[in-house]
Protein backbone atom coordinates (compact mmCIF):
# COMPACT_ATOMS: atom_id res chain seq x y z
CA UNK A 1 0.00 0.00 0.00
CA UNK A 2 2.80 2.42 0.35
CA UNK A 3 4.29 1.96 -2.90
CA UNK A 4 1.35 2.64 -4.12
CA UNK A 5 0.65 5.84 -2.73
CA UNK A 6 4.03 6.70 -3.40
CA UNK A 7 4.08 6.38 -6.98
CA UNK A 8 0.67 8.07 -6.88
CA UNK A 9 2.77 11.17 -5.22
CA UNK A 10 5.37 10.74 -7.82
CA UNK A 11 8.30 10.19 -4.57
CA UNK A 12 9.62 7.55 -6.18
CA UNK A 13 13.00 8.72 -5.02
CA UNK A 14 11.66 7.25 -1.68
CA UNK A 15 11.33 3.87 -2.77
CA UNK A 16 14.82 3.31 -4.66
CA UNK A 17 17.50 1.82 -2.23
CA UNK A 18 19.53 4.92 -0.96
CA UNK A 19 22.78 3.18 -1.42
CA UNK A 20 22.76 4.30 -4.69
CA UNK A 21 22.02 8.44 -4.19
CA UNK A 22 21.29 9.44 -7.56
CA UNK A 23 22.93 6.78 -9.52
CA UNK A 24 19.95 5.84 -11.16
CA UNK A 25 17.41 6.25 -14.50
CA UNK A 26 13.98 7.62 -12.92
CA UNK A 27 12.26 6.57 -15.75
CA UNK A 28 13.47 2.91 -15.30
CA UNK A 29 12.32 3.39 -11.44
CA UNK A 30 8.96 4.07 -12.68
CA UNK A 31 8.89 1.39 -15.10
CA UNK A 32 9.76 -1.22 -12.54
CA UNK A 33 7.43 0.03 -10.08
CA UNK A 34 4.68 -0.23 -12.48
CA UNK A 35 5.68 -3.64 -13.83
CA UNK A 36 5.90 -4.58 -9.76
CA UNK A 37 2.58 -3.13 -9.29
CA UNK A 38 1.26 -4.77 -11.50
CA UNK A 39 2.44 -8.14 -10.51
CA UNK A 40 1.60 -7.77 -6.94
CA UNK A 41 -2.46 -7.63 -7.53
CA UNK A 42 -4.32 -8.98 -4.88
CA UNK A 43 -6.24 -10.93 -7.57
CA UNK A 44 -4.36 -13.51 -9.32
CA UNK A 45 -6.65 -12.99 -12.98
CA UNK A 46 -5.18 -9.51 -12.87
CA UNK A 47 -1.13 -9.89 -12.89
CA UNK A 48 0.32 -10.29 -16.18
CA UNK A 49 1.95 -13.52 -17.57
CA UNK A 50 5.58 -13.74 -17.80
CA UNK A 51 5.85 -13.52 -21.06
CA UNK A 52 3.72 -10.50 -20.15
CA UNK A 53 6.10 -9.05 -18.05
CA UNK A 54 9.09 -9.63 -20.60
CA UNK A 55 6.94 -7.44 -23.10
CA UNK A 56 6.72 -4.51 -20.79
CA UNK A 57 10.11 -4.71 -19.23
CA UNK A 58 11.23 -4.84 -23.48
CA UNK A 59 8.99 -1.61 -23.33
CA UNK A 60 5.89 -2.82 -25.31
CA UNK A 61 2.12 -2.61 -23.57
CA UNK A 62 2.86 -1.25 -20.70
CA UNK A 63 1.29 2.31 -21.19
CA UNK A 64 -1.86 0.45 -21.86
CA UNK A 65 -1.84 -1.65 -19.30
CA UNK A 66 -0.79 0.25 -16.73
CA UNK A 67 -3.42 2.88 -17.72
CA UNK A 68 -5.89 -0.05 -17.33
CA UNK A 69 -4.71 -0.70 -13.84
CA UNK A 70 -5.09 3.07 -12.82
CA UNK A 71 -8.58 2.78 -14.15
CA UNK A 72 -9.56 0.00 -11.98
CA UNK A 73 -7.24 0.83 -8.98
CA UNK A 74 -8.84 4.63 -9.16
CA UNK A 75 -12.48 2.80 -9.10
CA UNK A 76 -11.30 0.02 -6.46
CA UNK A 77 -10.48 3.13 -3.78
CA UNK A 78 -13.32 5.05 -4.18
CA UNK A 79 -15.42 1.75 -3.52
CA UNK A 80 -13.43 1.33 -0.42
CA UNK A 81 -13.87 4.89 0.91
CA UNK A 82 -17.54 5.14 0.09
CA UNK A 83 -18.14 1.67 2.29
CA UNK A 84 -15.90 2.59 4.85
CA UNK A 85 -18.22 5.22 5.31
CA UNK A 86 -21.13 3.50 5.46
CA UNK A 87 -19.65 1.21 8.85
CA UNK A 88 -19.21 3.02 12.26
CA UNK A 89 -17.38 0.69 14.58
CA UNK A 90 -19.31 1.62 18.16
CA UNK A 91 -17.15 0.89 21.39
CA UNK A 92 -18.55 -2.94 21.50
CA UNK A 93 -17.26 -3.54 17.99
CA UNK A 94 -14.85 -6.28 17.87
CA UNK A 95 -12.42 -3.73 16.40
CA UNK A 96 -12.03 -1.99 19.90
CA UNK A 97 -11.80 -5.63 21.99
CA UNK A 98 -8.05 -6.51 23.41
CA UNK A 99 -7.36 -10.06 22.30
CA UNK A 100 -8.05 -11.57 25.35
CA UNK A 101 -11.56 -10.37 25.63
CA UNK A 102 -12.14 -11.64 22.16
CA UNK A 103 -10.92 -15.48 23.31
CA UNK A 104 -12.71 -16.09 26.16
CA UNK A 105 -15.37 -18.30 27.07
CA UNK A 106 -17.91 -19.12 24.63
Amino acid sequence: MKVKKLEREKRLDAIVDHNLNTKYDIQEVEMMIQVALLCTQASPEGRPAMSEVVRMLEGEGLAERWEEWQHIEVTRRQEYERLQGRFDFGEDSVYHQVPIELSGGR
